[in-house]
C-alpha cells in the first residue's frame, strides 16, 4: 500500500472512487488477466461494490495527528 496523507478541515468530505485504473497516473489495466504492458485488446470492467452482511466492505482511513 503507499503511504500516504492528506490534512482536511474539520466538516471537509472524502469521496471514495473505485476504477479499473487510473492511467496514466498508474499503469494501465486492460481488464483481460493478461500482461497489461504487451496486451492489445481491452475489456470494459464492471466494478462490484459488496456491502452487505454476507458480503461486508471495509475502507479503513486512519487518522493523523499533526
Amino acid at each position: 500500500p503507499m503511504s500516504t496523507s492528506y490534512y482536511c478541515k474539520k466538516g471537509h468530505q472524502i469521496r471514495i472512487e473505485v476504477s479499473s485504473s487510473n492511467f496514466p497516473r498508474f499503469a494501465r489495466n486492460l481488464n483481460t488477466g493478461g500482461n497489461n504492458y504487451d496486451e492489445s485488446i481491452s475489456v470494459v470492467a464492471n466494478n462490484k461494490i459488496y456491502h452487505s452482511k454476507k458480503y461486508p466492505s471495509l475502507i479503513t482511513l486512519p487518522i493523523v495527528k499533526k
